[in-house]
C-alpha cells in the first residue's frame, strides 16, 4: 500500500512537471535593431514555443516570420505587421538606410512575405502594413489555435512566458 501510495505522488509530482506548451505574445512591439531580435528568436526557436501575434509587429519584429517555423506561429484579427527598409542613424542621429540590413531583412523573409513585399513597392523607408486577408494568406489564423489550447489547458496548467522587446539603441521617437 506505501508503495502504490509512492508511485500515486511521483506521478502527480511528475504531472504537474510537464509543462504544455508555452506560448509567446507579441501585442504592439515597435521593433529596433535586427541582431537583438535574432539572437532573442534563435533562443524562442530552439524552446519549441508558439507565437501569437495579438497587435502590432512591427520592424524588427517582423523578422519573427522567418525565423520561427511557420507552424509554430498563429495571429490574432488584430495582427498587423509592418515592414520597411532597414536604417541606421548618421553622425547627426539621422536616419539613414542601410543596404546591407535591407539585404539581411530579405533573406530572412519566407518567400511569401517576400513576394508581399514586393506586390506593395519593396522595402523603402515608408512603412507598409500586412493585415487582414493578406495576412490570412501568410500565417494561420489563432481561431482554431484557440480550441485546441482550451482543450490543452483543461489537462496542464501552463508556465507564464513574458515576452520583453528588444532594447534598441538607435530606435528614436
Amino acid at each position: 500500500m506505501r508503495i502504490r501510495g509512492l508511485l500515486l505522488c511521483a506521478a502527480l509530482l511528475a504531472s504537474g512537471i510537464v509543462p504544455a506548451s508555452a506560448t509567446m505574445r507579441i501585442s504592439e512591439d515597435r521593433g529596433g535593431q535586427i541582431g537583438h531580435y535574432l539572437q532573442a528568436y534563435a533562443l524562442l526557436r530552439t524552446s519549441g514555443e508558439k507565437v501569437v501575434v495579438d497587435g502590432n509587429c512591427l520592424s524588427a519584429c517582423t523578422l519573427i516570420l522567418g525565423v520561427i517555423p511557420r507552424e509554430r506561429i498563429c495571429a490574432t484579427e488584430r495582427a498587423r505587421f509592418g515592414f520597411h527598409a532597414a536604417w541606421m542613424p548618421d553622425e547627426d542621429g539621422r536616419p539613414i538606410t542601410s543596404p546591407m540590413g535591407t539585404q539581411a531583412l530579405w533573406r530572412i523573409y519566407p518567400a511569401s512575405v517576400r513576394g508581399w513585399i514586393n506586390r506593395h513597392g519593396g522595402l523603402s523607408r515608408k512603412m507598409i502594413y500586412l493585415e487582414g486577408r493578406a495576412l490570412a494568406g501568410i500565417v494561420p489564423s489563432c481561431a482554431g489555435e484557440r480550441r485546441a489550447q482550451a482543450q490543452s489547458e483543461r489537462r496542464y496548467a501552463p508556465r507564464p512566458v513574458r515576452y520583453e522587446r528588444a532594447n534598441a539603441a538607435s530606435y528614436r521617437r
